[in-house]
């Protein structure tokens, strides 16, 4: 059975981007790149043994995404490719953009809402989970009672001011699922119980 998760790169102090929105320029995700493990999903991630193997199996699960149109615009609409190449990608939106790359598959701009794009991806993801991407969709899909898994990569940084993962929420009940300790980064598994 399908699931709407989320996993993000996260400070200490809970951040998933700095100031500028932006989260390579803070090391939030060094873990991808610092280790001597290639992905067998990404080979341009070379990461730690247990940071791969959570990484590559993570994304076997994807069967489809949604994200904010903050976060396209700040991706720069992914150069076409999308976040996770082949996977269908819905994106959060007030209004379409006038210009959209081309894309295989090609992306769904969704004016509706949140609610309405996870049901437009849980629709496309062949049984497969959805993924969430972007601050404000993920606390949308929070708000919404849309969200059954969130996973932390937790980086010891402390970022100070940025863009907050969980900002505004009401209170959630969490049940640890899993905890992954690797070099440079602490995966944390959460089942959302409420």
């Amino acid at each position: 059975m399908s699931i709407v998760q989320t996993a993000m790169s996260t400070s200490l102090d809970g951040f998933i981007a700095g100031p500028d929105g932006g989260a390579a320029d803070v090391g939030l995700h060094n873990w991808l790149t610092d280790g001597d493990t290639p992905s067998r999903i990404n080979p341009r991630f070379k990461l730690s043994k247990p940071s791969a193997d959570f990484f590559d199996q993570g994304i076997t699960q994807l069967g489809a995404v949604v994200a904010g149109r903050r976060t396209y615009e700040i991706s720069d609409a992914w150069d076409g490719h999308g976040p996770m190449p082949g996977l269908p990608l819905f994106v959060v939106t007030h209004r379409a953009p006038e210009s959209v790359p081309a894309s295989d598959p090609s992306y769904t701009f969704v004016t509706e809402g949140v609610e309405a794009a996870v049901a437009q991806a849980l629709a496309a993801a062949g049984g497969k989970d959805v993924h969430l991407m972007g601050a404000s969709v993920i606390q949308q899909a929070i708000r919404a009672g849309l969200l059954d898994e969130l996973v932390i990569s937790l980086v010891p940084v402390v970022l100070g001011n940025g863009v907050r993962l969980l900002d505004s929420l009401p209170p959630l009940k969490l049940e640890v699922v899993r905890v992954i300790d690797a070099p440079g980064v602490t995966h944390l598994t959460y089942k959302i119980i409420n």
